[in-house]
């Protein structure tokens, strides 16, 4: 079989199902995705992108004046208390620390919208309303997969493939038909997002840690700034006014941070609770299967990394499964090289991430602030800054991307 007769089948088309079919379409594989919305494909908050994230984007062919367009470059500047006072800064002044410290970020629906269009450029035909409701992993050399669907007009469809992408994100369905005792676990902690309308702040992200809450605002255009409340709370809690309640959680913060949950319209501001995969899946593949993103990996947002390992996945999907498969390549061989790769990475990074929450948003009140707060006031940012990208491998990802 030729690479141009190839078939797959993408579950989920989001951030990290689109990029899968851009790498998938432009190697030559005849690809549908399969979302199972209707509507818009993302909400509309923001995301950042830190250099191993912007690096993914360029190998899925944005350039840099793409990038640019659809977002805001801009610098992380580290760890503040309630009342704004420094508690980890990140220096701007040394090359080797900025280039660290650089971060994009995006309105989310803007970004996948772009990838949307390359992988419609690509070729892929995208099914909306299509909710998974059956899967056969086949053999690679062997049986094919199997998708089966509900369409929006209740029509029942069922697609064999060379190869599925389960890219269908926290709630995967994929998941769920192969990995059935593996299911997303509560954090503990609710997060308020919204977009607001600014041009006066220097849009840097800043990020405030209390006790049992996170805050952070960062720019995502010109003309916006995304903010968010990271605070623990009950699962599933539900409140009259969201807007007032968040006012009252966070009053008494930096005046920053009080002005931009002010400025807020109700209308543009959400929240969902926090989950996690913890631990991530045993593997990343099953028979012709491949588990992306959040349906392989979800981990906490505390370490930044949700959509840059998302791309990544993609990244590593064309360089490592379609673009060798479509030309001979071994497709068992293949997909266990994607998972020895992939699986170790995203599990340091949901390690990490864990950590920066038992430091950070998690932490209680009293002494614990006090005494977290002096220390981390004592670590050398620069080296602590360094170490960090070294241990996460992002320098040498985002080359190895360029």
């Amino acid at each position: 079989m030729s690479g141009d007769d190839r078939t797959a089948t993408v579950v989920g088309g989001g951030i990290a199902g689109m990029a899968a079919a851009v790498v998938l379409a432009r190697a030559g594989w005849h690809t549908t995705v399969l979302e199972s919305r209707t509507g818009p494909g993302e909400v509309g908050a923001g995301v950042a992108l830190p250099l191993n994230g912007v690096a993914a984007l360029r190998s899925l062919g944005l350039d840099d004046d793409r990038i640019d367009a659809l977002g805001h470059e801009t610098l992380g500047t580290g760890f503040r208390d309630t009342t704004g006072r420094p508690i980890l800064l990140i220096p701007d002044d040394v090359e080797e620390v900025r280039r660290v410290a650089t971060i994009h970020g995006f309105h989310r629906r803007r970004l996948h919208t772009a990838l949307e269009q390359s992988a419609r450029e690509q070729g892929a035909e995208i099914v909306t309303g299509a909710r998974v409701t059956g899967l056969t992993p086949g053999i690679p050399g062997g049986a094919r997969a199997a998708v089966s669907w509900r369409g929006s007009a209740g029509e029942d469809r069922r697609a064999e493939s060379d190869l599925v992408v389960g890219a269908d994100g926290m709630w995967s369905a994929v998941r769920g038909a192969l990995f059935p005792g593996m299911r997303p676990t509560y954090s503990g902690s609710t997060s308020w997002r919204a977009i607001v309308p600014d041009t006066e702040l220097d849009g840097r992200l800043a990020e405030y840690w209390g006790p049992g809450a996170e805050f952070g605002a960062m720019r995502v255009s010109d003309t916006e700034l995304y903010w968010y409340g990271y605070v623990r709370a009950p699962e599933g809690a539900v409140v009259g006014d969201e807007h007032a309640t968040a006012r009252a959680r966070f009053a008494g913060w930096a005046p920053e941070v009080v002005d931009l949950i002010e400025r807020t319209t109700p209308d543009r501001l959400m929240r969902h609770d926090v989950h996690h995969l913890r631990g991530g899946l045993p593997t990343y593949v099953r028979g012709r299967v491949v588990m992306t993103g959040d349906a392989a990996h979800a981990a906490l947002p505390t370490m930044g990394q949700g959509a840059s390992t998302a791309l990544e996945d993609a990244v590593a999907l064309g360089t490592l499964i379609a673009d060798p498969v479509a030309a001979g390549a071994d497709q068992a061989e293949a997909l266990r090289r994607f998972d020895a790769e992939r699986r170790p990475v995203c599990r340091s990074i949901a390690r990490q991430a864990e950590f920066v929450a038992k430091v950070g948003a998690d932490l209680g009140g009293g002494a614990r602030q006090t005494v977290r707060n002096a220390l981390l006031r004592m670590v050398p940012v620069r080296a602590l800054t360094l170490t960090w990208a070294s241990a996460l491998g992002l320098s040498e990802r985002s080359r190895s991307q360029s």
